[in-house]
Order: structure tokens, then C-alpha cells, then sequence
């Protein structure tokens, strides 16, 4: 049989599709529901429309988000049990616990505020329906971190013990599994990364609308807002990134060795901006390499001797017994390169765009009007900027929001594809976790499946996210501008059915 259509290659195959897919959703549902709920905030303490506007445009981009990613996730709990049920079997007792917390918090925690939130406009008191917006916000964040706690247990298993008798896992210290330090970094670097994709976002879509002169009050305080949501995402993501490094040198060598290239050990050891070698034989051809750089990154001192990956594989062989204990090489280099370089890329289009900005350039003082559409105005300063400049400015700042989602993606691939061979690091191999009885075209059907199904709901996904952002902002109403003061509404309103907001 072919090994590229094994039932374990193709088991991969699915669940990388599929989770690559599904964690386009996630950073931006986390980082929407935050930025909407702060937006709301501005409108509660201030009273100004344009911030209760932006509330409903951003919470609508949210809503359709965050209804794509609960669909595509569920997909997740079904393949462990078709395509990965001696992992199941295996870690069930352990990896079970944190998924259990998340799908409280998620189907019941957070759906129950989101209903209150979308239902409740005109029902509850601002203060009231504005703590239901960060509940929300609150709810996806905790649970992206026992989602993070599980995976992390993956990379580096802790608080458990081997029944051999029952030839399972099983938890001893639940505490530790969500403490450990491996969780918290990695929680981190997920939460700030998904600021940056959240910030992206916003910043493309107002270049959009700004570009056209359209929605000037509402776009030029989201640009804004997501300019400093990126910047300050970049560097946070930039400094829990290498905090978690520093972990992963300590617990995953291989992984990390993977990503710099560094087939032998060196003291010194280099950082690494291109390779190209030969993975049969071990060695790079080429190297463009910055000396002492990794040695920093790994240990914080820039002498300090850094293993290979040859070097880990031999010992893994003596720890482990026989094998090929070394990940996708290129994968691993390029994919890390990937995540750093689009999201750093990110963070200076940020920077750039703040700069731009200021009252004389990009927004001058005429543009700051409450009207929404400015057709007749300049929207550049020839002597600030030039037009044609500009121009690629709002273009760039349009693609943008798309960076981050690369980064983020490529993070979810190095951080998976660098533990192999391993499922759970040092216990479980891949290969013995996936489903015995489970044929190659069974995997291969559903693997179809899913990504026509998949396919078809990026269509939906575009089209709905395109449709309204186009709309804009939405008009006010009465009811949007003097909300009720008690639970309930007016009493005038007492037997009106709730309305959907949007």
C-alpha cells in the first residue's frame, strides 16, 4: 500500500484540514467579542452614536463568525472517535476533563449570554445588557485556555499516571494539567495572537469604507482602535512567543531544533534566516545564519550550547528505543518562518498605520464630521501624502487582515507537525493512536466529506461577512438610542415579543 493513502496519513490529512479550518474562526470570535464589548463600553460611559454603531456592525461580524466556528468545531469531537479512538481509549481520562469544561462554557456559558446580548436591546438596562457582551467576551477566553490546557498536556504530559493493567492514562492532578507552565505561555501567545488577527481585521475593513469615504465617525474610530489593537497585540505576541520558546527548548528540543534547522550542536548556536539542506543526510547545503541568536532564544545568554536534531534523535533512540524520532524538517523551518514573518509583518503595518493617521495625514480635520458619507472631500493632504501612495496604503491595510490568519495558521502546523511522531510527547506515537478498524477509504470518504462540506461553508462564510460589511453600519432607531431603564423594557412594551437585534 501506498504510504501516502495509509489510514494514519489520511487520518492526519482530516484532522489538520479540519482544525487549520476551524482556528480561522477562533482568534478572530475571541478578539470581536473583546473589541465589540469595548465598543459598547465607550457607548454606555460616553452616550456618542458612533460608538453604539460600531457595537452593532462589529457584533454582527462577530455573531456570523462565532456561528461558523461552533459549527466547524463540533466536527473536532466527532473525529476522535472515528479516525483516533485508541487515543481516545488511551487519554480519555486526562484529555476529557479540560474538553468537558470548554464544551460547558461554550454551549452553555457563553450561548446563554449571547442570547441575552442578541435578544435583549431593547429589554435590559444598558449596564445590564453591556455585562452581557463581556460575559461573552470572559467565556471565550476561558474556553480557548481549557482547550489550550489539553493540547498543552499533548506537548508536555504532566499530572498523570500509566495503568498498566487497564493500558490507559489516568489523571492524578487536574490542577497541574491546567497550571503547568507550558499552558500558560502557550495561553498567552494564543490570546495575544488572536488580538492580532481581531485588530487585522477591523483595521482592513475600515480601510475599506474609509477608502470610499463612507462611514467616516464609525470607520475612523475602528481604524484606530485596530491599529493600537495591533500594535499592541505585536508586541505582546512578539515577547509570550519567546517566553514560550524558552519552554518548548526545555521540553520539545527536537521541535525546536526542527525549526532552526540546527542539525548538529553548537555553542554558540545561530539563528537561522535561510537553510537548505538534505534531510536523508543530515546537514544543510545552505545557511544564512545571525551567530549567538538562538543560544539567546533558548537559554537567554548568547554562548550557551544548543542540541541538534541529529543529536536529540540519538538520544530519543536510546530513551525510546529504534525509530526516526525527527518532525517534517521543512515543515517545521518554513512553517515557523511563516508564523513569525506575516505576523511581524502585521505589526509593522500597524505601526505604519498609526503613524499615518495622525490628525494632518490620512484623516485630516475635514474628514472629522458626524456625517456618514464625505464624497466631495479630499481625504489626502498633498503635502502631507501623496495620493498615489495613500492609495497602496488603504489597499495594503485591506490585505492585511489576512496576515495574522496566516500566521496563526502556520503556529497551529509547526506546533502540531513539530511533536511528531509523537501524539502525546514521549507517551503516545501517532501511530498507535489512530482507529484499528478503520478502513483507507472510510478515511478517505470522510475526509471528502468534511472538505467539500467545509468548502461550501467558506462560501456561506464569505458571502454573509462580504453582504454586511459592504451594508455598513446600520441606521439607529429610538429604541436603539434610549434603551429601557429596567429589566423587562417599558411597560408599554411589556407584551412585545423579544426581537432579534440584527
Amino acid at each position: 500500500m501506498d504510504l501516502a493513502l495509509a489510514p494514519e496519513t489520511l487520518a492526519r490529512w482530516q484532522f489538520g484540514i479540519t482544525t487549520v479550518y476551524h482556528f480561522l474562526f477562533v482568534p478572530l470570535t475571541i478578539s470581536l467579542a473583546a473589541l465589540t464589548a469595548g465598543l459598547q463600553t465607550a457607548w454606555v460611559r460616553t452616550n456618542k452614536e458612533k460608538y453604539l454603531k460600531a457595537t452593532k456592525f462589529w457584533g454582527k461580524l462577530f455573531l456570523i463568525n462565532i456561528a461558523m466556528g461552533v459549527v466547524t468545531g463540533i466536527v473536532q469531537e466527532f473525529q476522535f472517535g472515528m479516525n483516533w479512538s485508541d487515543y481516545s481509549r488511551f487519554v480519555g481520562d486526562i484529555f476529557g476533563a479540560p474538553l468537558a469544561f470548554e464544551a460547558l462554557i461554550a454551549f452553555f456559558f457563553e450561548s446563554t449570554f449571547i442570547g441575552l446580548w442578541i435578544f435583549g436591546w431593547d429589554k435590559l438596562p444598558k449596564k445590564i445588557h453591556l455585562a452581557c457582551i463581556w460575559m461573552v467576551s470572559i467565556g471565550t477566553v476561558l474556553s480557548a485556555y481549557f482547550i489550550l490546557a489539553a493540547n498543552s498536556w499533548m506537548q508536555h504530559p504532566v499530572g498523570y499516571r500509566i495503568n498498566e493493567e487497564r493500558g490507559r492514562a489516568e489523571l492524578t492532578d487536574f490542577w497541574r494539567v491546567l497550571s503547568q507552565d507550558t499552558a500558560v505561555t502557550q495561553f498567552f501567545h494564543t490570546i495575544t495572537a488572536a488580538f492580532l488577527v481581531g485588530g487585522a481585521f477591523m483595521v482592513g475593513i475600515a480601510a475599506y469604507h474609509l477608502a470610499r469615504r463612507k462611514h467616516v465617525p464609525v470607520m475612523r474610530t475602528s481604524l484606530r482602535l485596530g491599529l493600537v489593537t495591533v500594535i499592541a497585540a505585536g508586541l505582546l505576541t512578539a515577547v509570550s512567543g519567546d517566553f514560550l520558546g524558552k519552554v518548548m527548548f526545555k521540553q520539545q528540543p527536537m521541535k525546536m531544533a526542527a525549526a532552526e534547522a540546527l542539525w548538529d550542536g553548537e555553542a554558540p548556536a545561530p539563528f537561522s534566516l535561510f537553510a537548505y539542506g538534505d534531510v536523508d543526510k543530515g546537514h544543510n547545503e545552505v545557511a544564512l545564519e545571525i551567530p549567538g541568536i538562538l543560544s539567546f532564544l533558548a537559554n537567554g545568554d548568547f554562548d550557551s550550547y544548543v542540541p541538534g536534531i541529529n543529536d536529540i534523535n540519538k538520544m530519543e533512540q536510546e530513551k525510546y528505543g529504534p525509530g526516526d524520532y525527527r518532525p517534517n524538517i521543512p515543515v517545521a523551518y518554513w512553517g515557523f518562518r511563516w508564523m513569525i514573518g506575516f505576523g511581524m509583518a502585521s505589526f509593522a503595518l500597524g505601526v505604519l498605520g498609526l503613524w499615518l493617521t495622525r490628525k494632518k495625514f490620512l484623516l485630516p480635520a475635514a474628514l472629522r464630521t458626524g456625517e456618514d458619507e464625505v464624497p466631495n472631500l479630499v481625504l489626502f493632504r498633498r503635502k502631507a501624502l501623496s495620493p498615489r501612495f495613500a492609495r497602496w496604503y488603504w489597499i495594503t491595510a485591506l490585505w492585511t487582515m489576512t496576515f495574522p490568519l496566516i500566521a496563526t495558521s502556520w503556529g497551529w502546523i509547526f506546533t502540531e507537525m513539530g511533536r511528531q511522531p509523537w501524539v502525546v510527547y514521549g507517551v503516545l506515537r501517532t501511530k498507535d493512536a489512530v482507529s484499528p478498524g478503520v478502513s483507507q477509504g472510510e478515511v478517505l470518504t470522510s475526509m471528502i466529506v468534511f472538505t467539500l462540506l467545509y468548502a461550501v461553508l467558506a462560501v456561506i462564510e464569505v458571502k454573509l461577512l462580504v453582504k454586511y460589511v459592504k451594508l455598513g453600519p446600520p441606521e439607529l432607531t429610538e429604541a436603539d438610542l434610549n434603551p429601557p431603564t429596567k429589566i423587562g423594557g417599558d411597560d408599554r412594551d411589556a407584551d412585545r415579543p423579544m426581537a432579534f437585534s440584527y
